[in-house]
């Protein structure tokens, strides 16, 4: 049995959630790394990362360095002296970190490696319909999302899941995989397997403002699914009378319509109804820029399209 000190490594609440089971599991993680602290919100307020602020709570050293090229960060981080790095939705490592720990440095991933590599994997999921995902722990290497595969679990993707839905799911089974991970490490009792995709790899790229504008001109299908894959962060959008709307849930209706895709059309009360190429479907979830979210009729007695 291998007597394991542990580096962690993540910014958001998806790791946090991760850390937290470490921890609570008892294991022994003698320092955490995380982003720096920065602005954030429309007053700007200098905030920590969620990592950092569970850190600080469990007493766990927390490092944030600008630089992980920086030499004298290197030195630093031998003197927690960990043969083991845990890395949960952090940043690219150089090898010059990643190679230090005796034991390796896993990364947790969510998706089912080797498809959906890159940065947005949950989000690319639902947006290419797919009925299934999951979370994979794999050793970091050269390449990024390449390395070989520790475990991997599946998660179904349900009909009416958005990013947010599954986010939260797989967040809550990425931790669980993460401790099951570093208890295998631990009594040196896992196998590895090389990622081999069979056809075609589907890639998960960072999404940007201008990738989340809704092609009305596609099926309503696919405009559904880009909806939700996008819903509720980053937000998909479209423009009605010059005024940009974020679009959080859309709904088919089955109803056919002889106008043109994009055009919509309302009772100014109960509904929002725009075309696609096959069929008619309702916006029921949306933000005008500026605004607060709102459900359809909430909007429609404060605002007219």
């Amino acid at each position: 049995m291998r007597d394991l000190r542990i580096i962690f490594m993540g910014t958001p609440e998806f790791a946090v959630v991760s850390l937290k089971a470490l921890v609570e599991s008892k294991y022994n993680v003698v320092g955490v790394i995380t982003a720096a602290d920065k602005p954030r919100g429309r007053g700007q307020k200098t905030t920590s990362s969620p990592v950092k602020e569970f850190a600080i709570e469990a007493g766990i050293p927390v490092l944030q360095p600008t630089n992980l090229k920086s030499p004298d960060f290197q030195e630093e981080l031998k003197t927690y002296r960990a043969n083991l790095y845990v890395v949960v939705a952090f940043r690219m490592l150089p090898e010059a970190v990643w190679s230090l720990p005796e034991y390796g440095t896993f990364n947790l991933h969510a998706s089912l490696l080797p498809q959906y590599r890159g940065a947005a994997p949950i989000n690319w999921a639902i947006i290419n319909g797919e009925k299934e995902t999951g979370v994979t722990t794999f050793f970091i290497k050269h390449e990024i999302d390449t390395g070989s595969v520790i475990f991997q679990e599946k998660e179904p993707i349900n009909e009416n899941d958005n990013a947010g839905t599954l986010y939260e799911r797989l967040m809550h089974k990425g931790a669980g995989l993460v401790v099951k991970t570093v208890g295998a490490i631990k009594e040196d009792d896992f196998s590895l397997s090389t990622q081999t995709g069979d056809g075609e790899l589907k890639h998960a790229p960072k999404i940007f403002k201008e990738d989340c504008e809704i092609d009305w001109s596609r099926s309503a299908e696919k405009i559904r699914n880009f909806v939700r894959g996008l819903s509720p962060y980053p937000a998909a959008w479209t423009k009605f009378n010059d005024q940009q709307y974020k679009i959080f849930e859309v709904v088919k209706t089955g109803e056919k319509s002889l106008a043109q895709p994009g055009e919509f059309f309302t009772d100014g009360k109960t509904f929002l109804k725009i075309n696609s190429t096959d069929e008619v479907l309702s916006i029921t979830d949306l933000q005008l820029e500026g605004k607060k979210r709102m459900d359809i009729e909430d909007f429609l007695r404060g605002y007219s399209v």
